[in-house]
């Protein structure tokens, strides 16, 4: 905002300042209570054939006034949307009519009135009588400033949502998305459980955690990067099938993907596998999004991507291979080193087999999975909570869910094997040694865990953030968070 834009704001806070100690100098409360409201704006609209010549209580903030001599007309505007209001001196009184030509745009105010439509056909309620509910002090954004100020929209989000009504169009959206997520997975059985969110160990993903500190008990504690190792004790426990929708933290870089704390569905079931995970994962996508926008089909950007089923699947090692033209299926770290380095990637020598493939897929195959696609049989040595391939011992039953080129899901064949599950954890200890900050940590209560036996089991991650965004045309993570993770402004 510029310092003339501030200025300008600062003298008109200061007149509507003013105003408010005149009103209560009148004896008027600008800070009013409880408003009967009978109907919304897009009710009033919808269902004006029933409502025509009756009376209607409506509340809302005032969007619009344009008021000529003894009569005019204003914009009233609530959750729902719009309707117009008509105010008239001989109607209202003089008194009440002298007040409503001094409120400003921004006032929150309650209005009783008959419904009518105007000679334009527009439908409007004619005012008999207003309650002023809430003194605005502060001035709305004239169009947004042009609509270019995108950092102050996600700071003050209110107002995003005051001036921009496809802004809350977007978010309604998330939460239709969300109500029929956990309808779909309610109807498979599965109950909804709540874990810690703050956590001794922050463990189920390789990510950096916030850290925080318990006075009383006097420990670190962590936020959480995952739902997974908590969920996992309730299949020991005997829940057959669990999940969760919740916040998760992570301690990484800010960009259009990435918010450091974001939602996520996690979901596990007993007695399942990898392959339950896919069938279970296509149709709940494919239902919430008929269900929410109609179609199977949906426009991101320049792209059109169709959720019609099946959704595509791809081995890691043929991705890399359809792209590349190199076989990795040798398993050599050696080979792969030189492979990669021949594809112009700068990995170092003695890198595993699996990360030096990982780092080709990620290279030459992310971007290009744009429609819906299953990527199946990743490396063991990034995959240490998943159960090894029967296939083979160097990859896991482990599948990641690409939409627009990026990951939306990750899902595995859970490992259930404590003795594995400890070597595992033992190759992460040694690798966040060597300074990976983000590997996992020994969990030995989770190693008791399982030590009692876990049943065999599916189990996934969802991005909640990620899919909305897709399904909104959104181009930020901001744009579907509501309050986004920001610096202060200072």
């Amino acid at each position: 905002m510029s310092t003339e834009q501030k200025q300008q704001d600062a003298d008109l806070f200061s007149v509507r300042r003013e105003k408010l100690d005149e009103l209560r100098a009148s004896g008027i409360e600008p800070y009013g209570g409880r408003f009967p409201v009978t109907h919304r704006a897009a009710e009033i609209i919808s269902h004006y054939d029933e409502l025509e010549g009756q009376e209607v209580a409506v509340a809302g903030r005032l969007m619009g006034k344009r008021i000529q001599g003894k009569a005019g007309f204003a914009d009233l505007q609530d959750f729902t949307g719009k309707i117009q209001v008509y105010v008239r001196r001989d109607d209202m009184g003089e008194d009440a009519y002298k007040l409503f030509k001094k409120l400003d745009i921004g006032d929150i105010i309650g209005v009783r009135g008959r419904v009518f439509r105007t000679g334009s056909q527009a439908i409007t309620v004619a005012v008999a009588s207003f309650s002023l509910l809430s003194k605005s002090l502060r001035p709305l954004p004239e169009k947004w400033h042009g609509l270019k100020d995108v950092d102050l929209r996600y700071r003050q989000r209110y107002l995003d949502l005051i001036v921009n009504p496809e802004v809350k169009s977007v978010f309604l959206t998330r939460v239709q998305i969300i109500k029929e997520i956990r309808r779909f997975i309610d109807g498979l059985g599965y109950i909804e459980v709540e874990t810690p969110i703050m956590q001794p160990i922050a463990g189920g993903a390789t990510a950096r955690p916030f850290v925080t500190h318990h006075n009383a008990l006097d420990m670190p504690l962590y936020l959480r990067i995952a739902l997974e190792l908590y969920l996992k004790r309730l299949l020991v426990g005997g829940f057959d099938k669990v999940y969760e929708i919740n916040r998760v933290f992570r301690n990484e870089g800010i960009s259009t993907k990435h918010n450091p704390e974001f939602t996520m569905l996690e979901f596990y079931q007993a007695y399942a596998d990898l392959g339950d995970m896919i069938a279970i994962t296509e149709n709940m996508l494919s239902s919430v999004i008929n269900t929410v926008l109609g179609t199977s089909k949906v426009r991101y950007g320049e792209q059109e991507i169709d959720f019609s089923l099946p959704f595509q699947r791809m081995t890691m090692l043929d991705a890399v291979q359809s792209y590349t033209n190199e076989d990795f299926s040798h398993f050599d770290a050696e080979i792969a080193y030189d492979q990669a380095r021949s594809l112009g990637l700068d990995v170092e020598r003695g890198t595993s087999w699996g990360k030096i493939f990982n780092e080709v897929f990620e290279a030459f195959v992310e971007d290009k999975l744009v429609q819906p696609t299953f990527i199946t049989g990743h490396p063991v040595d990034i995959s240490p909570l998943a159960r090894r391939s029967k296939e083979h011992p160097m990859l896991a039953e482990r599948f990641e869910l690409f939409i627009n080129t990026w990951e939306i899901a990750n899902a595995f064949t859970e490992l259930n094997d404590p003795i594995d599950q400890r070597q595992r954890f033992e190759q992460q200890v040694q690798e966040r040694e060597h300074g990976d900050e983000e590997a996992h940590v020994m969990d030995e209560d989770f190693l008791d865990a399982l030590e009692y036996g876990m049943p065999p089991a599916g189990g996934e991650g969802i991005g909640i953030d990620r899919l909305v965004m897709i399904l909104t045309n959104s181009p930020s993570i901001r744009d579907v968070i509501l309050f986004p993770t920001m610096r202060p402004r200072d």
